[in-house]
């Protein structure tokens, strides 16, 4: 009984640190990627260029475009953080199993 709950406690701490690793790299890389930078910045100079020669479409579009991007960023740190939390708690779990074996 006691090798059952120690498999256990190591599967669920495998499962967890996993969790964790991909949730820190989806808001390491998605949150600070370089690609969503350089549409910022694009999207940016889009509008200032739209504003100056006064393309009311180019600047409504840029301004969609920037709330899109914006979602984008506020989901991709969601999924990060749900990860994060999920591992984390998956390895108190094992820890909580493996002290009762």
């Amino acid at each position: 009984m006691h090798s059952l709950f120690s498999t256990m406690a190591l599967v669920l701490f495998s499962v967890g640190v996993i969790t964790l690793g991909a949730g820190v790299f989806v808001l390491v890389s998605r949150v600070l990627g370089q690609d969503l930078k350089l549409i910022a910045e694009q999207t940016a100079h889009l509008v200032k260029k739209g504003l100056a020669e006064e393309v009311s479409g180019l600047v409504g579009n840029a301004a969609s475009l920037l709330d899109s991007l914006t979602q984008l960023i506020r989901t991709a740190t969601g999924v990060g953080v749900f990860l994060v939390v999920a591992g984390m708690m998956l390895i108190f779990l094992a820890y909580v199993i493996l002290r009762q074996a």
